[in-house]
């Protein structure tokens, strides 16, 4: 049996999730996703710590995934050790949607350097994983990569500027990794890196005596209206106090609609949107109204994939009750609005009128509502072994589920990306 064809055996295919994490620009705009392979098991981790097998079996499962189901419009960064690189099961990948990153475990054997130079011939690009120092082994690939991806957690503050000019000089392209803080993130903007992972863009900095923006409140007193079932002549009255609101929803509205007449009067508008997609879409607006946020930013890709998670995860086990799949997309995207408004998430509950599991959820993480945004949190981390599989099996779900409902929801959001633009 070949190497490759053991390392996929090796991983029965209901035994791994997949995990998304974003890489963005300096613009602050998604560019890429790498995408992360982890064991859910009752024991730890052990099952999946040979890279090989845990590449080798998603890249048997490709064709399932489907990478722009996975990934949209942006790229796929994919971990690839030496037996990956050496085996037929790479060229399963789409070259034009891949970089595949080695692993720095990888070392630069004259054949090995010949079979990534051969799949540089056919399209694919390649990223350096983890690199902390400027070894002879990083000179012997720079030639045959695009990106550096630099792990600043395991560089010391005083040698993370020497590290980076030495780099630079090789004319690649540096990814600053596992960037958790917003000081983080600036020093490495200062210091030239061209892209960053990490979730900094995600932790919420509080600001003291900040509040809720007039246009924010506006959205937010709507989503009130709309929730407590109010009269349809009330929220039209409302939606029409605000300017910014009735445009955003005259094109949503026309950007749905099937071909023929322009939908020109509000009144019209809210009647073919429907009050469940009203909610939904309100809820969505507050983080591009936020800041001038975009459809395209990390945040709101985050808080609407979180949303998505938790209603299918909810309708998997309550098929009837979508008053309870509302809900529960309700904690999913409200879970980021603290780092939305800089401000603490006590706050913008005191602003608008939640249900109580809601309400539990999203302050204290408790209730059903909150173990399912913490199953959201830990697939976003990469966080496998025991901590998902004991979240999972209270809510009654397999990996099997979880691993559906991902890609279910990451193509729904790559849906409405589309769809607003």
């Amino acid at each position: 049996m070949h190497a490759e064809a053991t390392a996929a055996a090796s991983v029965p295919s209901n035994d791994f999730f997949l995990a998304r994490q974003p890489i963005l620009g300096r613009d602050q705009h998604l560019v890429a996703f790498e995408l992360l392979f982890r064991a859910a098991g009752e024991d730890d981790d052990a099952k999946l710590t040979d890279n090989a097998a845990a590449t080798a079996a998603v890249i048997s499962h490709a064709s399932q995934l489907g990478m722009e189901q996975v990934v949209g419009e942006q790229l796929a960064f994919v971990n690839v050790d030496e037996v990956v690189l050496m085996s037929d099961f790479v060229r399963f990948l789409p070259p034009h949607k891949v970089i595949l990153e080695i692993l720095e475990t990888v070392k630069p054997t004259r054949q090995l350097l010949a079979r990534v130079a051969e799949l540089k011939e056919l399209g694919f690009k390649f990223a350096l994983d983890d690199v902390v120092e400027h070894s002879p082994e990083l000179d012997r690939l720079v030639g045959l990569v695009d990106v550096i991806k630099v792990d600043v957690k395991l560089v010391p503050p005083e040698e993370l500027t020497g590290l980076v000019s030495s780099l630079k000089a090789t004319g690649k392209k540096l990814l600053a990794e596992k960037v958790e803080t917003l000081d983080e993130f600036k020093l490495c903007m200062e210091l030239g890196f061209e892209y960053f992972q990490g979730y900094y863009f995600a932790r919420p900095v509080i600001l003291s005596g900040k509040k809720i923006t007039p246009s924010e409140m506006a959205i937010l007193r709507l989503l009130e209206l709309v929730s407590s079932d109010a009269d349809a002549r009330v929220i039209e009255t409302a939606v029409k106090r605000d300017a910014l609101i009735s445009l955003n929803l005259l094109r949503l509205v026309n950007s749905r609609a099937a071909p023929g007449p322009q939908i020109e009067s509000l009144s019209q508008a809210l009647n073919q949107l429907g009050r469940r997609q009203l909610q939904r879409w309100l809820q969505i607006l507050l983080y591009t109204t936020a800041g001038g946020v975009e459809l395209a930013s990390p945040l709101l890709q985050l808080a609407t994939t979180r949303g998505k998670l938790l209603e299918l995860m909810t309708q998997a086990r309550y098929p009837n009750d979508a008053a309870k799949a509302d809900r529960a997309f309700t904690v999913g995207i409200m879970s980021l609005a603290d780092a939305l408004f800089s401000i603490p998430m006590q706050d913008i509950l005191d602003n608008v009128e939640v249900a109580d599991d809601v309400h539990a959820a999203l302050l204290d993480r408790e209730g059903e509502f909150g173990t399912m945004l913490h199953v959201a949190e830990l697939l976003e981390a990469a966080e496998g072994g025991c901590k998902l599989y004991n979240a999972l099996r209270k809510l009654g779900l397999s990996v099997a589920q979880i691993r559906e409902i991902e890609l279910k929801a990451f193509d729904w959001v790559r849906e409405l990306t589309h769809e607003v633009h």
